[in-house]
């Protein structure tokens, strides 16, 4: 296969996927890494993508690049579902405790997952999402505090110093927490300080730190770190990590649960 030839699959599959590794192109088209390595260099010195740890992202997936939430509800809803469904199995059956729902798409189906449960079982639920508040809100039964503070209007999550402050004096059973990126060497990542400073205290706060994200964030690094692989007991998603993210993630000892 020609150079060229491979620059267009390369594209195709970035089109297709998100993210591409350097090992799996170098499987694909049986040449070096070496080879791969110059032709993401190529591709990115003409605008076509942006280099990340062991790979390549489409270039709109820059490191302060943030979706909307109308965006982020459009992408993977049923993959979403499923690890929403599969994270709950952390809570074992009649569950009485608290829990801290950070603000997202993919926490929003775990909330979704647990709404049935809530008049049945004494589970306390905190949240900073006001999505995820009126949603469990209109929940009979449920037991739901609403931390303020600063609300921002692309992830409608309150954010700032309140929060934070807020947020510290918890000490939730379980927190469920999401992320823009997640990569063997930069941990959790967010595109902004706001988002991150109520996240990294979300997990300093909980007893026990669920991640859930779906593979599409395997690899990224976003301009800002709010925990290390060691922070996370255990991340549900829906492929496994590839074989640097996974050898990371034991060495921090994570469990791994797929949906």
């Amino acid at each position: 296969m020609y150079a060229t030839e491979r620059h267009e699959q390369i594209e195709l599959l970035l089109a297709a996927q998100g993210r591409v590794s350097v090992v799996e192109l170098a499987d694909r088209f049986d040449v070096t890494t070496e080879t791969v390595r110059r032709d993401l260099d190529h591709l990115e010195s003409v605008g076509a993508l942006r280099r990340v740890h062991g790979g390549a992202v489409g270039r709109e997936r820059a490191s302060t690049r943030e979706p909307s939430l109308a965006e982020r509800l459009e992408h993977h809803g049923g993959a979403k579902a499923a690890i929403g469904a599969r994270a709950l199995d952390v809570l074992g059956d009649d569950f009485s405790g608290s829990l801290f729902l950070d603000a997202g798409t993919t926490t929003a189906a775990v909330a979704a997952a647990l709404a049935p449960r809530l008049a049945a079982e004494r589970i306390e639920v905190v949240t900073h999402s006001l999505t995820l508040g009126h949603a469990l809100a209109a929940v009979p039964g449920a037991s739901l505090s609403l931390i303020g503070g600063r609300v921002r209007g692309l992830t409608a999550a309150a954010v700032g110093a309140d929060t934070v402050r807020a947020i510290g004096a918890l000490r939730p059973d379980v927190a469920f927490v999401g992320t823009n990126g997640l990569s063997a060497a930069f941990g959790l990542s967010t595109p902004d300080p706001d988002e991150a400073a109520v996240k990294r205290a979300i997990v300093a706060s909980a007893r026990r730190v669920v991640v859930v994200a779906d593979a599409d964030k395997f690899g990224l690094e976003l301009l800002v770190g709010f925990a290390p692989l060691e922070a996370i007991d255990v991340l549900v998603t829906d492929t496994a990590p590839d074989a640097e993210l996974a050898s990371a993630l034991a060495d921090a000892d994570v469990e791994v649960w797929l949906s």
